[in-house]
């Protein structure tokens, strides 16, 4: 009997627990269910549709405009075979992949799953037709396609491009928007009424274009499942000057602005928003001529490193307007993450380079005595005349390093006579800035017949390898090693780049990491 019951309490408290378990999960399933319905909830409130604003406007199409405000919105409307991620890493687009068939040509394979927003498919052709555009149009996309001589089009989805001689990593340059043959078949290109509505393959389209805006709509037959936009609308305000634009940003009237205005607080304020500061594709850098007798010496060049303070230029020279640089790529390339920006600056150090090579300081400058003969460390700093900002950044320099007993002469030449003594290699040390292409190809530094006269067979190694792989685990290595070389032997000293600024309404939401090639990278999430 006593059995029997034990089993009936112990058969009773099994039900019981079930019945507190069936209650808990109906419970969780409750709350989950409410949960849902108040996303739902906020979500049909948020407001899906921002503004932005062009200035200027001459023509929405991208290949034919000169307009920044244009070129960096219709990248919402226009693809390119390769994309760049935000760190500036090379991704498939249209194209969805790419092999480099000989130092020569290129294979592209397109996506077969692409139309344009008239329904239209993305053939080889358009490919073949906006190259042959970019060739014998005046666009700021000719750079990208100056070495190619032709294109071969294998298929309907696969084109041969073919060069005229080896172009590193030419993949970067395939970074232009394509545009649809079928659409311009018939027209010139040039002055088709069609310009006003081009069509593209993007995440939007173009709906409605009025004198004073243009309409952008969700491309609802986006080929990019996996960026399902947020937004539905994007109103493109049109205005007549960059000082309107501005007004109506600082009023609310567009949600972001891009800009390398140095002084855009003066104009947007500094309220309502959040500014995003990011460094510009302008490197400005020292580069010593090392065929000259006292630049060929390690000590000396790295003297001169340790003795000037970057951001002393950038406070006194710059008025704080560009961001210090320790590389070429120090913009936030994805082969030179987590890498020192400091300046260097190291007095200390400095003196003890030479001191230990033999320099002795006296009478204000560094001097050392070699075969009963004497000499000082004065150098010639070539900066461009023109060029005042510039002028200022090697009158600071001068000041600096004539502070530590290294003389130097400012030489300030005409842009024909800079342009000659650089081509020529005739100079010291040269004050130089160059626009930085998106590839991270290095021959301007490193390659043969470099500005620097700098000849290192490692590293020529070390380029031949970068050009001829695919592996990013060999790209990281080698890109590593390229570093740790640059900051080693100092043919170089980069300077700082200019400074680009991302300012957007505090009411936009959503994940913004903008660059200076994409503002818009995360837009499918954004919402107000």
């Amino acid at each position: 009997m006593k059995s029997n019951w034990i089993k009936y309490v112990f058969v009773i408290f099994i039900i019981l627990i079930l019945i507190i378990a069936i209650y808990i999960i109906r419970q969780d399933e409750e709350v989950k269910r409410q949960e849902e319905e108040y996303t739902a909830s906020n979500q049909d409130d948020r407001v899906k549709e921002i503004k932005l604003g062009i200035a200027e406007l001459d023509t929405i199409n991208p290949i034919l405009s000169k307009n920044k405000n244009v070129q960096n919105i219709t990248k919402l409307i226009y693809e390119p075979l390769v994309n760049l991620t935000s760190d500036y890493k090379a991704e498939a687009c249209l194209a969805k992949e790419w092999a480099k068939e000989s130092g020569n040509s290129y294979l592209i394979k397109l996506r077969e799953n692409v139309r344009w927003s008239d329904g239209q498919a993305f053939t080889a052709e358009d490919v073949k037709f906006t190259i042959d555009r970019l060739k014998d149009t005046d666009t700021i996309y000719s750079a990208n396609v100056q070495n190619v001589v032709g294109v071969d089009i294998i298929d309907d989805y696969t084109v041969r491009i073919n060069l005229d001689g080896e172009v590193p990593f030419f993949e970067y340059n395939l970074t232009f928007p394509i545009l649809s043959s079928v659409y311009y078949q018939g027209e010139d290109f040039a002055t088709s009424s069609k310009n006003a509505t081009p069509i593209g393959t993007g995440m939007f389209k173009i709906t409605d274009v009025q004198s004073s805006y243009i309409t952008l709509s969700k491309n609802k037959s986006y080929w990019n499942k996996e960026k399902d936009s947020v937004l539905e609308t994007i109103t493109v305000n049109l205005y007549s000057s960059i000082g309107e634009l501005y007004n109506s940003f600082k009023v609310g009237g567009i949600d972001l602005i891009a800009t390398d205005n140095e002084n855009i607080q003066d104009y947007i304020g500094t309220i309502g928003y959040t500014p995003r500061e990011i460094k510009g594709r302008e490197h400005t850098f020292l580069a010593f001529n090392m065929s000259n007798n006292l630049l060929s010496r390690i000590e000396v060049r790295k003297a001169i490193s340790y003795s000037i303070d970057k951001d002393n230029i950038n406070s006194n020279a710059l008025n704080n307007k560009c961001i210090a640089s320790s590389f070429p790529l120090d913009y936030g390339n994805w082969l030179y993450q987590n890498q020192d920006t400091s300046s260097g600056y190291n007095i200390e150090q400095a003196n003890k380079e030479l001191a230990d090579a033999g320099w002795v300081y006296r009478s204000g400058s560094w001097q050392k005595t070699e075969n009963r003969r004497t000499q000082r460390i004065e150098l010639d700093l070539l900066v461009r005349a023109s060029d005042g900002t510039k002028v200022a950044v090697a009158q600071n320099i001068e000041t600096q390093l004539e502070s530590q007993g290294i003389l130097i002469n400012i030489i300030q030449a005409s842009d024909d006579q800079y342009n000659d003594a650089i081509n020529d290699r005739n100079y010291d040390i040269a004050l130089c800035s160059m626009t930085l292409s998106p590839s991270p190809n290095l021959d301007t530094f490193f390659g043969t017949n470099n500005i620097a006269n700098y000849t290192n067979e490692e590293v020529m190694n070390l380029l031949s390898e970068t050009k001829n792989t695919t592996d990013e685990n060999v790209l990281l290595q080698d890109y590593q090693r390229l570093i740790e070389i640059y900051k080693a032997e100092i043919p170089y000293i980069s300077l700082y780049n200019n400074k680009y600024t991302i300012a957007y309404s505090s009411s936009l939401v959503g994940d913004i990491t903008p660059n200076w090639f994409y503002q818009f990278y995360g837009i499918e999430g954004w919402y107000k």
